[in-house]
């Protein structure tokens, strides 16, 4: 059975263990919360609807004497469906099954999963909406079906309705306690939160089925924990592991491994995996934004922006949005620049708060928005990031005092990212804190090709040519500790 090292002195353990498989090098730093948005992720802006479908167990009030009908949520989810993929196909398939069988539940809760499928490779929500339908049209005959509770907590995760999420994701650890009712009570854990608890749920995943998703939340931890070499490590062993038959779910993994390694400064491997993603999954967003992301990094800014161009019509988030502005304006398209501004103002708001709250601070534009947006966040969700956006937020608006306070949060789990970095270097620098923001100041060169050039910018951050300049098997933790002691 293949292994891999998953503690902090890299001794191998078995694939099954009872030992903590997601034990890290805690010695460089101390703990972490952030997503998955992993994972399945994944992470971490996912497109919010501005329409709500009623659940069929709830009758929202109406101003006349008597309330509406219910509506059936099997007529919802068998409403005809258009479209001539291989996965389109499938859901036809099980809507017809659903009609035939003479007890559906089986095959509602298959196209339930099949539409959580199509809401993933389309970046439609709408899709998870019905998928929920299906979860709602299960528990009307099955009140309590663990089934149908683990289809809408997953569907609940993917809105972002954390809070909402929980309570159905401890229950089925619970009462039913399969490997991913733990999975989805680790994932919702960590977007509130609550890291400890999180990696406790998800080493029991690992117990009971050491596979592929259970890698990639290990994969996850360990990055969160500032270890990013066992976080390639993992996310290796979960890319070698995953069903050919879930392309998307391999191209998920691919551009996750590529990501890593990129941070890691191994940018041959990093191509190598991206393009593996591509392969897999054709015209894959989040592989297309990496590339992008990699390609700007190398000065090549038109290749940069066709990839970029690419990922955004797939999936027009803000992240998307920001990245595709960031290539515009290298290459001097200011105009062009400007329609992709309009847009991201227009949805940023609704799409991903989060995001957008960052990049309006970054740009020192509607602070108190900012501020109202990432506050809202945090509502919700209470990882690293939440914390970071609200710190920058707060700093943009003046509160500098609230600004250190919230960035300690977001860097207290040892996180390598630049970002991080940078927003803690000019926090400290702004509080009069010359020693952090030199100590902060150089760990964000360290890691400066993680940054898009409005963000180097602004901290005065060198070029990404002297991250291109280190070999490509180094250390990227040791190349930051080298770089932070010189």
């Amino acid at each position: 059975m293949s292994r891999v090292n998953p503690t902090s002195n890299r001794e191998e353990l078995p694939m099954k263990t009872n030992r903590n498989f997601f034990a890290t090098q805690l010695f460089f730093h101390r703990l972490l919360p952030a997503c998955l948005a992993l994972l399945c992720l994944a992470q971490a802006g996912c497109s919010r609807s501005d329409t709500e479908i009623t659940p069929p167990t709830i009758a929202r009030s109406s101003p006349s004497p008597s309330q509406p009908p219910k509506i059936d949520p099997l007529q919802i989810v068998l409403a005809p469906h258009q479209g001539d993929s291989p996965l389109d196909k499938k859901i036809i398939e099980a809507q017809q099954a659903v009609r035939t069988a003479p007890n559906p539940d089986v095959a509602v809760e298959r196209l339930g999963w099949l539409f959580v499928a199509k809401a993933r490779a389309s970046f439609d929500n709408g899709f998870y909406k019905l998928a929920e339908q299906c979860a709602f049209a299960i528990e009307s005959r099955d009140a309590g079906n663990a089934n149908a509770l683990l289809l809408r907590g997953h569907v609940l995760h993917n809105l972002h309705r954390f809070k909402e999420a929980e309570p159905i994701a401890r229950e089925l650890a619970a009462r039913r306690g399969a490997p991913m009712d733990f999975g989805l009570h680790g994932d919702v854990l960590m977007e509130l939160g609550r890291l400890d608890d999180a990696i406790n749920a998800y080493q029991q995943m690992m117990d009971l089925r050491p596979d592929s998703r259970a890698y990639a939340r290990a994969a996850h931890v360990r990055w969160l924990k500032g270890d990013l070499s066992g976080a390639i490590e993992a996310m290796q062993e979960a890319a070698g592991s995953v069903g050919s038959r879930d392309a998307e779910s391999a191209a998920w993994m691919q551009t996750r491994l590529a990501f890593y390694q990129f941070q890691a400064l191994q940018f041959a491997p990093a191509n190598q995996s991206c393009n593996t993603a591509l392969q897999l999954q054709p015209n894959y967003a989040p592989a297309l934004l990496l590339r992008g992301r990699m390609l700007l990094n190398d000065g090549r800014t038109d290749e940069a922006i066709a990839s970029l161009e690419a990922a955004a019509r797939q999936n027009p988030l803000p992240e998307y949005h920001w990245a595709l502005i960031e290539a515009l304006t290298e290459a001097g398209q200011t105009n062009r620049a400007d329609v992709v501004l309009a847009a991201l103002h227009r949805s940023g708001r609704r799409d991903d708060p989060r995001t957008y709250s960052i990049y309006l601070a970054t740009h020192a534009s509607q602070p108190e928005l900012a501020l109202g947006m990432a506050r809202d966040e945090l509502k919700e969700r209470a990882d690293v990031f939440t914390y970071d956006s609200l710190a920058w937020a707060q700093l943009a608006a003046g509160d500098i005092p609230a600004a250190r306070e919230n960035i300690t949060r977001a860097l207290a789990e040892g996180t390598l990212d630049g970002r991080l970095f940078l927003h803690a270097a000019v926090i400290a620098a702004r509080a009069g804190d010359e020693a952090g923001a030199k100590t902060f100041s150089e760990k964000t060169r360290a890691l400066g090709h993680l940054l898009w050039p409005s963000e180097r910018k602004q901290l005065g951050a060198p070029n990404s040519d002297s991250a291109r300049s280190q070999p490509a098997d180094m250390d990227a933790e040791q190349y930051l500790t080298e770089s932070s002691s010189r």
